[in-house]
């Protein structure tokens, strides 16, 4: 009996493949984490805090492991091997969905859209940008969603013409830039901003999709806040045919991610007489100024040129809901 429990003590080829498992992956983890930190620059600062506590958690967590593994000399005998397997696995996750939400941070224009100046106060909160005019107000504001893991501020030289003519615009910081888990900012923000009390819910890609969703929410109200519904390169992805709120799309004919074909494969499902508004020549990414993306198409005509266009098409659509 004694020599069975002591043989059960002596470390076996797995406890020492365990050990270096253990001691590669918590070394992997801070290094993709790190990684994700520098890639991430300004954002780690301008971002929704909960990017910032993840990469910090994951990192720890890294670092303690690393700590009690490397500083080990001799093998130690483990128990629930398989079990500690998965976890390291599940870890590594993780840090590599960390890694994934790396975010597409905001670069000029927009940098310089976030400067107040006589026609508008631009405030940077945590959990949102705000565009104020700083003349007449008008009762009719712009809730916009980015899309997913974009910089809230690459938004804000195409929004900024909308504040400069009296319009309110609000753009939330997302939670890891996902737009999913930011469904409830449009509530919490718009009891925020007197004198506006009629919104227009916009967003880009998934942005415009959860945008959707709080509009179809919002229209079974007794006090329903929605004004309009602003598309960029997105469509909803649910049936709001029967859903009478005035509507503008506005995409790209070079989009590489949401096309034309989607877009138009989507009109059955838009509210009744909504408008359609084509910019020749531009792609996904030039609804923002956040550098390229992946899958996207290539652009025919200047960041500049498409800008303009979708800002002069937002601000002629929200101008028609304020008459």
């Amino acid at each position: 009996m004694a020599h069975k429990r002591a043989s059960s003590l002596i470390p076996t080829r797995s406890d020492a493949a365990l050990l270096w498992f253990t001691r590669i992956v918590a070394s992997l983890g801070m290094a993709i984490t790190a990684w994700a930190a520098l890639r991430t620059g300004s954002m780690l600062v301008h971002g929704h805090p909960a990017y910032v506590v993840l990469l910090v958690i994951v990192f720890l967590a890294g670092a303690v492991l690393a700590l009690r593994t490397w500083l080990k000399r001799t093998v130690p005998r483990r128990r629930f091997k398989a079990l500690r397997m998965v976890g390291l696995v599940a870890w590594l996750g993780v840090a590599g969905l960390a890694w994934w939400l790396v975010p597409f941070s905001a670069v000029e224009p927009a940098l310089s859209a976030m400067d107040s100046d006589a026609n508008l106060t631009v405030t940077e909160s945590a959990g949102q940008i705000l565009l104020a005019p700083t003349g007449t107000t008008s009762e009719v504001g712009v809730f916009f969603q980015p899309g997913a893991r974009v910089d809230a501020r690459a938004y804000a030289a195409v929004l900024r013409p909308l504040a400069e003519n009296g319009f309110t615009v609000v753009i939330p910081k997302q939670p890891f830039g996902i737009a999913f888990l930011s469904t409830g900012a449009f509530d919490s923000a718009r009891a925020e901003h007197r004198p506006v009390d009629r919104w227009v819910l916009g967003g880009h890609s998934l942005g415009g999709v959860v945008a959707a969703m709080n509009a179809e929410t919002f229209a079974r109200a007794a006090n329903d806040p929605s004004a309009g519904l602003l598309f960029y390169a997105s469509y909803p992805s649910t049936d709001m045919s029967a859903l009478d709120l005035p509507t503008l799309s506005i995409s790209g004919s070079q989009d590489g991610l949401a096309t034309l074909v989607k877009v138009n494969d989507s009109k059955p499902r838009m509210p009744g007489g909504s408008l359609f508004t084509v910019i020749k020549g531009g792609s996904h990414a030039d609804f923002g100024d956040y550098g390229p993306q992946p899958g996207d198409g290539k652009p025919t005509i200047s960041r500049d040129f498409a800008r303009e266009q979708i800002s002069e098409a937002s601000l002629a659509f929200v101008r028609s809901l304020a008459k």
